[in-house]
């Protein structure tokens, strides 16, 4: 008897449906709750799924991405291991308490991502769009000898615009200029878009690019990172990216709050180096150098010490989260969030609930408005959860809040570009300052009682009495949460 085509193909759908469930239990050793969400979307929709598997479900966490032999030329290595013996034997003499009181922290970050103390920077806080990219646009006019410029998002708008056009002048004065985007973040942008000054003498290049055609098999894996580094002398890090949404002209999300640094310091070594890297990974013909010009050496700027803190897919351990559980789990008085997405995962859902129910004060900001649905409802998921063991939840009604900080008794502070999500902690490329110092922590904590002024509480019992609808919305963005 023939058997009919259709069941040749359902033989084979489930044959590949087995062949992939093996590969992520038994090969890509993933964390349970990727297992189980890749192991339902497999299940549900077999044939689209195999597709979304081989587009999202890469494991990048055993391929070394980056390598920069040069290295030891900064000093970084001979930096690393002299700070972890002095602070391993008690003899680093720390310039500030606050710093002093967070050694294990130091500690922590410095034996498991290479991440240098310095003690020397000074500080600025934006928290409006405007603001920042004017400062932005006055530093890039004053550089004298290069300019890295590395963001997720570029637009190419009016702000994006004008940004290259800058770029395009300092480089026909000599400058050197270099430009990395990511490609997924970066939609629609192409090289075509920096004719001008790739012909001034500018460099730009793309993170992850398409090999084939409109297909990106490691578009799940995104630089989420945005530095700048000018002169070795001046470096930004934050939340915001280059688009005309960040000044708050995007009518979908209104006025756009976010909070970006601009550091001035030793600090800026440890982002250089972090440019360097990504620039020589994403580079095939332009690979970037040691040079002292970009690491100067100068008097220092300040008294606010700091760690400048990566993480991506490719990193043995999840630096910057477990950086946010050791802050978490140190307080004694607040835990300060502000996030656009709440998705942690079981261990800092943990220490955050532990934190509650220890009587610290938790309070957690988060946007009124999703920019991706399925995020949002998961978000609310995991807020309500909080909020049954006593955390304080703020919806912010006066556009997007777009931050990614976090306050520890006001005194021990995180600003960068991680989410509280398992993306951030796990698929993207992230860079944080962990910044140890009572005055920085002070203006964030004020920040953030300020932008309270702006939110509607949102209490457990507003919580409890949400329609049937939002929870059936909750339930499902829940189960996929692992792997959004």
């Amino acid at each position: 008897m023939e058997i009919p085509m259709w069941s040749w193909i359902a033989y084979v759908v489930l044959f590949l449906n087995f062949s992939f469930s093996v590969a992520v239990i038994f090969l890509e050793r993933r964390d349970a709750a990727a297992t189980w969400a890749w192991l339902m979307v497999l299940f549900f929709i077999p044939i689209l799924g195999f597709i979304l598997y081989l587009i999202f479900g890469q494991n990048l966490s055993r391929r070394r991405l980056f390598d920069w032999d040069e290295k030891v030329k900064v000093g970084t290595e001979s930096a690393i291991q002299n700070q972890m013996h002095a602070i391993k034997n008690q003899l680093f003499r720390f310039r500030n308490p606050h710093t002093e009181e967070n050694e294990d922290l130091v500690y922590m970050l410095l034996c498991n991502n290479d991440a240098v103390l310095t003690e020397d920077n000074d500080v600025d806080i934006f928290v409006d769009g405007k603001d920042k990219f004017n400062s932005l646009l006055e530093d890039i006019r004053q550089a004298t000898h290069h300019i890295h410029l590395q963001y997720y998002i570029f637009r190419v708008d009016n702000l994006g615009t004008e940004i290259v056009q800058l770029l395009t002048e300092k480089a026909r004065q000599g400058v050197e200029v270099r430009v990395l985007y990511d490609e997924m973040g970066s939609r629609g942008v192409h090289k075509r878009h920096f004719k001008e000054l790739i012909e001034a003498g500018g460099i730009v290049e793309i993170f992850f690019p398409s090999k084939i055609p409109f297909i990106n098999l490691r578009l799940n894996y995104r630089n989420h990172r945005k530095l700048v580094i000018i002169d070795g002398e001046i470096g930004y890090v934050g939340g915001f990216n280059i688009g005309d949404e960040y000044l708050g002209l995007d009518p979908k999300f209104g006025y756009w709050r976010d909070t970006h640094l601009r550091i001035k310091g030793t600090a800026v070594h440890s982002i250089q180096t972090r440019f360097i890297l990504d620039w020589n990974q994403a580079s095939d013909r332009h690979d970037l150098h040691y040079a002292e010009a970009y690491f100067p050496d100068k008097p220092a700027a300040g008294d606010v010490s700091m760690q400048i803190v990566t993480s991506g897919p490719d990193s043995e351990w999840e630096q910057i989260k477990n950086g946010y559980i050791k802050m978490i789990s140190s307080a004694r008085e607040s835990v300060y969030i502000q996030t656009p997405y709440f998705i942690p995962d079981a261990s800092l859902l943990d220490a955050l609930r532990i934190a509650a129910l220890s009587g610290v004060d938790v309070r957690i900001m988060i946007p009124n408005k999703p920019d991706h649905p399925f995020v949002y409802w998961a978000t609310y998921s995991y807020i309500g959860e909080l909020m049954k063991a006593g955390a304080k939840t703020y919806i912010y009604d006066a556009g997007f809040i777009h931050a990614k900080m976090i306050v520890v008794d006001k005194k021990l502070s995180s600003v960068g570009t991680a989410n509280i999500d398992v993306r951030s902690f796990r698929l993207n490329f992230e860079v944080n300052a962990f910044i140890y110092h009572l005055e920085t922590g002070q203006k964030l904590a004020e920040i953030f009682e300020k932008d309270m002024e702006l939110c509607s509480e949102l209490t457990l019992e507003i919580y409890n009495n949400r329609k049937t609808l939002i929870k059936f919305k909750e339930s499902i963005s829940r189960l996929l949460s692992p792997i959004l």
